[in-house]
């Protein structure tokens, strides 16, 4: 298992935990002096009062969490949202909602999901043509939505 280093920017800020046991993120919370009404079709910064140290060749991913998601049409409109390693600052998330009504996020409140990723890196070698495919150039939904 590896370990990621976390430091509370703010005395109420809440390490992030996984619910489960089976989870596969750790929920993030909300380090607020006061509530922050994200307003209907708008966005809000949402402060966690903490940084983290991730270790070399991993990236931390913020995502929504399906509850707020299913039932207030919040999420995060860059999911997954990428922390690299060599970040240093408040993590801070992006919040989004989609609804017809503010939504009130409050302090302590779970507001995203955080997994853990190892992350590659790799090479870029710029050529003249590359190698064929059945699949070819097609995208975006070039296969239909039938079964």
């Amino acid at each position: 298992m590896i370990r990621i280093h976390c430091k509370k920017l703010h005395p109420e800020a809440r390490l992030p935990k996984y619910a489960t046991e089976g989870a596969a993120g750790m929920d993030i919370s909300a380090c607020l002096d006061e509530p922050i009404s994200v307003e209907a079709q708008s966005v809000a910064l949402v402060p966690t009062g903490l940084a983290l140290e991730i270790p070399p060749g991993y990236e931390a991913q913020l995502r929504p969490r399906s509850g707020l998601a299913l039932k207030h049409l919040i999420s995060l409109p860059n999911a997954p949202a990428t922390i690299d390693a060599d970040f240093r600052g408040e993590l801070k998330v992006i919040l989004i909602n989609h609804g017809k009504d503010a939504f009130e996020v409050k302090h302590g409140d779970r507001i995203a999901q955080m997994v853990i990723a190892k992350v590659e890196k790799v090479a870029v070698v710029e050529v003249a043509a590359l190698s064929e495919t059945k699949r070819g150039e097609g995208g975006f939904g070039h296969t239909g939505v039938e079964g």
